[in-house]
């Protein structure tokens, strides 16, 4: 007995739409689970992103996170400086060694560049067909499949996500386009949050850093310390491979280099010639950031290694003292926006220290003057009066005693009061020229009378003028140092006195006198040594007179002009 033909079709056709329904059940079914799936993911993505705080660690998570997600072979993530260009790029995916062997970073240009003229999202098959393509460097892998989204920050664009290559060699999904916009817009917000905790950080380091500098201060560090402290910790916080003082600029606009560390920079010696930044620095007062440094320096130097630089006033109230420079490698980021303010404080704050270090080592050296004076004050007008007086005292006794033992005794005295107040003209003469250093004229005047003078048993006293350590130029001291030597000389051997004076006044022309009580300048006296005294006058311009003074001795006066 056969059964019904339509019975047997129908049955054939009821059991074809249940598999075919079971089927698109079932692959529905896998459709929601890849989308919970893949919803997941983006979930734990978006939680990694903003698991952490620090800036350089969340932007690579960023990046890692985003080539996971739509499973593309390379990422990056470039970015954006004010001016458009990329600053700093992140890149997943290279072999090891490969970076190295490709160059300097993208700057912006080309498919990447497209982005950041037109910041909305951009799916390619081959990006090689692009208008805006323009290929890649040597040593470049290959890539055609590409991916990109903008990442905002506010309303603003910081960077774009760059993907590469989809694993499987098919094509980047709409579905991935969905899910990286929806990456981006939480990297947004993780990196705001890490910015503004950097940012936070690095204001802290750099306010320890200038507690370092005022502690060095305050502690009575030189300038020389101070400077190359600030130049090390400039170093280490703007994360430079050199940095450098210049300080300056002095009439001509020239610099000379006050600290610098880290990597040895190839400067010129002596002063140092401003390039066009230096230049820009010098009439704007504001910071200057260069690709390059060799803008800075009007000089043929060696720049190899190094790259960005940013350039910053030292500034202390209305008056540049200097400038401080930072240098990084010719293949690391450049300088970000938010670490210049940071840098300029810090080098702002420097010199405020410096300046307030140099007012109390002025007014230390004020009180230090001011209490010398008042010694050597007291030393002549109390002192040395005290000593005149007691030696008076004992000449007239001398006159008043015709034993001989007595009247050698009571002499003695007095010579050893004429020593003893030679002594302490010269304590108040060291008084008062103790700070001026080896080259100045007052001390090197003073030490040539003291050595001519030795031993002679006559009492000498120099006196001085004018700003002579002031007016008078190097190149005059060693022929006034000559002809006081002469000078004094000759009254220690021909002048038979007690007394030699030295005078030395600084005005509109520079007059020595070396005057003595002896008898005179005799007529048959050897004329070399005066002859000499009189060439080297002429030659600078003065003259040279010798005569006898009315109440006894000789005086001599030896000038020259001095500059205007």
């Amino acid at each position: 007995m056969s059964g019904d033909p339509g019975s047997s079709v129908s049955g054939m056709l009821s059991g074809l739409r249940l598999d075919e329904l079971l089927g698109e059940v079932q692959e529905r079914l896998g459709r929601i689970v890849a989308t919970r799936d893949r919803t997941q993911s983006l979930l734990d993505s978006v939680l990694a992103v903003a698991s952490g705080l620090e800036l350089e660690t969340t932007l690579r998570r960023i990046v890692q996170s985003a080539v996971d997600l739509v499973d593309a072979r390379y990422g990056a993530l470039g970015v954006l400086a004010p001016d458009g260009s990329i600053s700093r790029f992140i890149d997943i995916g290279l072999e090891p060694g490969v970076r190295e062997t490709l160059g300097p970073p993208p700057t912006g240009k080309g498919l990447l560049g497209q982005l950041i003229i037109d910041p909305e999202p951009l799916r390619l098959a081959d990006l090689a067909r692009h208008p805006s393509s323009v290929g890649f460097p040597p040593n470049h892998p290959p890539m055609r499949s590409f991916l990109g989204v903008p990442v905002r920050v506010r309303e603003s664009v910081y960077g774009n996500l760059y993907m590469t290559e989809k694993l499987g060699g098919g094509e980047f999904t709409a579905d991935d386009e969905v899910v990286l916009q929806a990456l981006a817009a939480a990297a947004g917000i993780a990196v705001q949050n890490a910015d503004l905790f950097e940012q936070s950080r690095q204001r802290g380091q750099w306010l320890e850093a200038l507690g370092e500098v005022r502690a060095d201060v305050l502690g009575g560090a030189d300038e020389p310390e101070v400077l190359q402290l600030v130049a090390v910790r400039t170093l280490e916080l703007s994360r430079s491979v050199a940095s450098l003082i210049l300080l300056g600029p002095d009439e001509d606009g020239r610099y000379e280099v006050g600290a610098s560390a880290g990597a040895p920079l190839d400067l010129p010696d002596g002063g140092i010639a401003a390039g066009s930044a230096l230049v820009e620095l010098a009439e704007s007062r504001n910071p200057v950031l260069a690709t390059t440094p060799s803008s800075l320096i009007d000089h043929s130097w060696t720049t190899r290694g190094l790259g960005p630089v940013v350039a910053v006033p030292m500034r202390a109230a209305e008056r540049v003292i200097g400038v401080l420079v930072a240098f990084r490698g010719e293949s690391e980021d450049q300088y970000q926006p938010t670490e210049v303010p940071l840098v300029t404080s810090f080098a702002q704050q420097a010199s405020l220290a410096l300046e307030v270090a140099g007012k109390n080592r002025a007014q230390r050296q004020l009180d230090v003057l001011a209490d010398r004076d008042r010694i050597a004050r007291d030393l002549h007008d109390l002192v040395i009066q005290r000593l005149f007086a007691t030696g008076l005292k004992l000449q007239s006794t001398l006159r008043r005693t015709s034993e001989p033992e007595v009247r050698e005794r009571i002499g003695q005295a007095v010579e050893e009061l004429d020593q003893t107040v030679r002594e302490i003209r010269t304590s108040i003469f060291d008084l008062h020229t103790a700070d001026q250093g080896d080259g100045g004229l007052r001390r090197s005047l003073l030490d040539t009378v003291h050595e001519s003078t030795a031993d002679s048993g006559l009492s000498v006293s120099v006196r001085t003028s004018g700003a002579v350590d002031t007016l008078v130029p190097p190149e005059l001291l060693p022929h006034v140092v000559a002809a006081a030597r002469e000078g004094v000389s000759n009254a220690v051997r021909h002048s038979g006195g007690r007394t030699i004076t030295v005078t030395l006044e600084a005005g509109s022309e520079l007059v020595l006198q070396i005057a003595d009580d002896g008898a005179g300048i005799p007529d048959d006296v050897a004329r070399s040594g005066l002859r000499n005294l009189a060439d080297r006058a002429e030659e600078l311009g003065g003259g040279l007179e010798v005569h006898r003074r009315p109440g006894g001795g000789t005086r001599l006066s030896w000038r020259v002009p001095l500059p205007r």
